[in-house]
């Protein structure tokens, strides 16, 4: 997830709050990752948990966060833990100033949950076809996003996705997990 516009203190005051919804990538894949990324100088590697997006930064009404909640949990109810393989490296550029680590297993399983998470409350238009990956390096110089896409090329990493994460935006710009919802078939 990408702090891309935080909520200003007016949207705070009337309640407006910034989530997203993720699968978390478990440690210590997810903290090798994260270390990578800090490596690469990206200021965002700590204030961001790594993960596979499934829904971008979307400003929500706080009062809505209960329906909102309910719609995660009755997703998570009816699916099923499926594998995730890391493989490799890939870029968005020159289309997003993006290096990630690809997935070469679970797109499937992703991109089915994510469909779905985008639906009821959570409806919205997304600025780009849905792509499950694994940011390792954002809006960086190019030499340093080219360093970051060679150095992770041979990287591999497999895990069960177990569930889903609701994640919220502090006033201090990091993501959070505030509830997760497992897979329950």
């Amino acid at each position: 997830m990408v702090a891309d516009r935080p909520p200003d203190d007016a949207a705070r005051r009337s309640g407006i709050r910034a989530i997203g919804v993720a699968i978390p990538i478990p440690d210590p894949h997810g903290a090798f990752l994260q270390a990578r990324r800090a490596s690469f100088g990206d200021p965002m590697a700590h204030a961001i948990p790594t993960h596979i997006t499934l829904l971008p930064p979307t400003e929500v009404d706080g009062t809505a966060l209960g329906a909102v909640e309910e719609h995660l949990r009755e997703i998570a109810r009816t699916e099923a833990p499926f594998q995730i393989r890391l493989r490799g490296s890939g870029t968005f550029r020159p289309i997003s100033p993006v290096v990630f680590v690809a997935l070469a297993e679970g797109i499937g399983g992703c991109e089915r949950v994510q469909a779905r998470v985008l639906t009821g409350p959570l409806a919205r238009p997304l600025p780009f076809p849905y792509h499950p990956h694994v940011t390792i390096a954002h809006h960086l110089p190019d030499d340093v996003m080219d360093k970051a896409f060679k150095e992770l090329a041979g990287y591999t990493a497999d895990f069960n996705a177990w569930g889903f994460s609701l994640y919220e935006h502090g006033q201090d710009g990091v993501w959070r997990p505030q509830q997760n919802f497992l897979f329950a078939c």
